[in-house]
Parts: C-alpha cells; structure tokens; sequence
C-alpha cells in the first residue's frame, strides 16, 4: 500500500474512530491528536501551545500580540514577526508533510489534505452525518445532555470550517474540496470503513 489518507470530518461523524479503523485495517500509522505531541517535538514549541490553536483561526491581533512575546522557537526573522497561531499553523503543516514522506498513514483533520495537495498519492476525504445521529453519538461518548451535546457540536464544526477555510485555498465541507465525501449517519461507521477500503483499492489500481 502507498496511499496517504486524509479525513476532514464534522462533529459526531465518527471521522476520528473510522480513521482508526482504517490505520488497523491497513496496518499503517494513524495521527489525530498524535500529530500535536509530535509538531511540538519537532518544532521546539511546547505542547500546552500547540493544542491552544489546534484547528483554530484566530485573527485577533492584540490577542497575537500578546501571546507573540512567548518564543518557543523557529528564530528567523520573517517567523518571528508571525502571529503565534501562524507559528502553530506551520509547525503542524511541517509535521504534516514530514509524515508523509515516511510512508502510508492516515491523517485526521490539520488542513492535511491542503497541505499535501502536491501528492498525488493522497485520498481526500471528508466525512459528515445527520443531525440526530451526530448529537446522539456525542451524547454517548461525551456524555453531554442534548442540548450541549448539540451546543458543542456547531461550535466545533464552525471552528475546523474557520480555521480551514482560513489556512487553505478551499472550503471546508464542499464536495469538490475532496476526493469522496460519506455520510456516516446512512452507512454506520463499519459500512463507512468498508466503502473507504474499497475506494482505496480502487485508487491504488487506477
């Protein structure tokens, strides 16, 4: 196998669980939350930071400022005058295109799909669902009532679609922003695998 996947997903899709079944499935590395520990080794920021501006836009320049007076590294000159979150945009989009070079994976959310858009090994995917299903799932695993459940949901959806939107030359959850887009909620999670599995295949044997 040589494909790089990568996953955008809305809240309570289930990208995160079906992107892990697809790393077991394949037997090759998965990175969400991973690539956060990892950018900050890498870049020499400390990990409290990067997981501040995990998959945010934040376009307040005295709030940049402020936080701009704490150095965690990367020290020429045009990256210091950089906002941080700029700083914690690149340190991820470096990570991002580093893994990539070691081989098959599939990367979760981070603008990887943008920031590997040269590849032309690289399956873009984009899953969503229904409402109910969606505030259902979050129900369950987060244990939130319904209406939180449902609170934290947009809020979620409207930070990844700001910060997407924001780092990349594209729009977050528009069909021709990615190879294949699923809707969890008609497939269930399985059913969603096993369709990714197949288009896989099917991609490699093009």
């Amino acid at each position: 196998m040589k494909t790089i996947i990568t996953i955008g997903r809305q809240a309570g899709s289930g990208g995160r669980e079906i992107g892990e079944k697809l790393a077991q499935h394949f037997g090759i590395p998965f990175f969400d939350r991973e690539l956060l520990s990892r950018a900050a080794k890498e870049s020499g920021f400390c990990e409290e930071m990067i997981q501040m501006h995990d998959e945010k836009a934040t376009n307040s320049f005295l709030y940049n400022l402020v936080m701009d007076t704490y150095s965690f590294g990367y020290n020429s000159s045009t990256f210091v005058d950089m906002p941080i979150s700029h700083k914690v945009f690149l340190a991820q989009f470096d990570t991002v295109k580093k893994i990539a070079l070691e081989g098959p994976c599939v990367i979760v959310g981070r603008c990887a799909d943008y920031a590997l858009s040269d590849y032309d090994n690289v399956l873009k995917l984009f899953i969503y669902g229904n409402e109910n299903q969606k505030i259902d799932r979050i129900v369950d695993k987060l244990k939130m009532d319904p209406k939180e459940a449902k609170d934290w949901m947009l809020k979620t959806d409207k930070r990844r679609s700001s910060y997407y939107n924001y780092y990349s030359s594209k729009k977050w959850g528009r069909a021709e922003s990615y190879d294949l887009c699923i809707n969890s909620s008609l497939l269930g999670i399985e059913g969603t695998v096993n369709l990714i599995v197949q288009a896989v295949e099917d991609f490699e044997n093009r």
